[in-house]
């Protein structure tokens, strides 16, 4: 039976309000900036005050060696405000030594104090009040201080202070404001690009990859190594890590590289599990681009973006003399991949510290998703998942997690030994 135009129309009315009221808590935690901000030290703590128009979503976190404390403000996005607050920390402040701030990830302002050793944060909200709009408080006391009780006490016992946000005595708000004038301008905060590293989960939705023994899918074990990595390369302060995909759903090769593209990736690191007809294959291995593949590559995005002004490794694809286009390209992809060699030894020491290597070097192939001309990338074959104790191990929590630490350990001593990817160089001389 067909239904009334009256009919459809209601239904169309009746599910587009449903979405709007759906959508309106996501859209309302979109984006939000941090208009104004505190800071101010004392014998007992320091206080860092954060005012918004909307309250501030946060996670909190503490990390060691050195001692630092980690902020990340949910849908923040820059501001000025944020700009001026490294200038207020007092170079004899008990507890804080600097403070530094990145876009940790799309939508997510990451704030990372440097501390002079262990310490007890104290952190909550406070809804507008008089002249002040929605007010994020973090209290930072040393790790043997006698603290409130509870983030409500807190609120209470602190009440005053926040009435009058600017608690110091004159004299002492006068001598921290001549503090931060007279700091060298080389300290004052910026919000600097984060290190991104893109990690691409093989396989997943209806194509399952390889299939262990016992049943075990790839495309399940890369998700999850592949989460473990993100997480560990979130926690460190300079860096963010993006996947290509975060569920079990299907994603075309080379929309892989496109969205490593699309974030201004530095570096691409594809996680899969290896397979072999003979059980008896195991051992790990690392894949770089050959260099026919890289050729070929090279040529296949010339033709792309033959008619686009796209920038590939810092050079303009779009020149009309295809000739000096493919050259230019050609050196990019090189430089890429020295940097890919570079990446995939640092990796492949580190997985022999816990697995047998199927090869002793990092080997080569024509995989579609290490052909990006402008990024180092990698293709890890974490271990054999057709050989039945391989299949075991990829299937344990904590092999996984030793799984995850390798790589992100040889990432950090890629970094290490090569400050600046190609693309950073490039881009610096472009």
């Amino acid at each position: 039976m067909v239904k009334s135009t009256e009919g459809n129309k209601a239904l169309i009315t009746r599910w587009g309000l449903l979405a709007v009221l759906l959508l309106a808590p996501i859209l309302s935690w979109a984006t939000n900036e941090v208009n104004s901000v505190r800071y101010w030290p004392s014998a007992d703590y320091s206080r860092l005050t954060l005012e918004s128009a909307k309250p501030i979503r946060y996670k909190l976190f503490t990390l060691s060696n050195p001692e630092r404390l980690v902020i990340d403000l949910e849908g923040v996005e820059p501001s000025r405000a944020l700009q001026d607050l490294a200038g207020k920390i007092d170079s004899n402040d008990p507890l804080i030594t600097d403070l530094r701030a990145g876009i940790n990830r799309p939508g997510v302002m990451r704030l990372v104090l440097d501390l002079r050793g262990a310490v007890q944060p104290k952190v909550f909200s406070l809804k507008p009040e008089g002249e002040y709009g929605n007010r994020l408080v973090l209290d930072i006391y040393s790790a043997h201080a006698q603290i409130p009780g509870g983030d409500s006490d807190a609120a209470q016992s602190h009440a005053e202070d926040l009435a009058n946000p600017d608690i110091a005595a004159p004299t002492d708000t006068q001598k921290q404001d001549k503090v931060a004038r007279s700091r060298d301008k080389k300290q004052q905060f910026k919000v600097t690009r984060l290190i991104t590293v893109m990690i691409d989960p093989g396989h997943g939705g209806v194509d399952p990859g390889a299939h262990g023994a016992n049943g075990t899918l790839e495309k399940n074990v890369t998700l999850e190594i592949a989460k473990r990595v993100q997480a560990k390369i979130d926690a460190i302060p300079n860096m963010r890590a993006v996947l290509t995909r975060t569920g079990d759903y299907f994603v075309p090769l080379g929309e892989r590289v496109d969205k490593a593209r699309q974030v201004n990736a530095d570096l691409f690191v594809s996680i899969h599990a290896d397979a072999f007809v003979k059980r008896t294959a195991r051992g790990s291995s690392v894949f770089t681009l050959s260099e026919h593949g890289a050729s070929s590559a090279a040529a296949r995005w010339l033709a792309k973006n033959e008619n686009d002004a796209d920038l590939v490794g810092g050079v303009n694809v779009g020149v009309k003399d295809k000739n000096l286009a493919r050259t230019l390209i050609d050196l990019s992809q090189t430089a890429t991949n020295d940097d890919s060699r570079r990446l995939g030894h640092a990796v492949l020491t580190e997985l022999s510290d816990i697995n047998h290597l199927h090869r002793g070097r990092v080997e080569q192939a024509g995989f579609a998703v290490l052909k990006a001309p402008d990024i180092p990338s990698i293709l890890v074959e974490t271990a054999f998942i057709s050989n039945p104790e391989e299949e075991r191990r990829l299937t344990d929590d904590a092999y996984q997690d030793k799984m995850a630490t390798a790589i992100v350990d040889g990432i950090k001593h890629y970094f290490a030994t090569n400050p600046a990817t190609i693309r950073a160089k490039l881009a610096a001389n472009s």
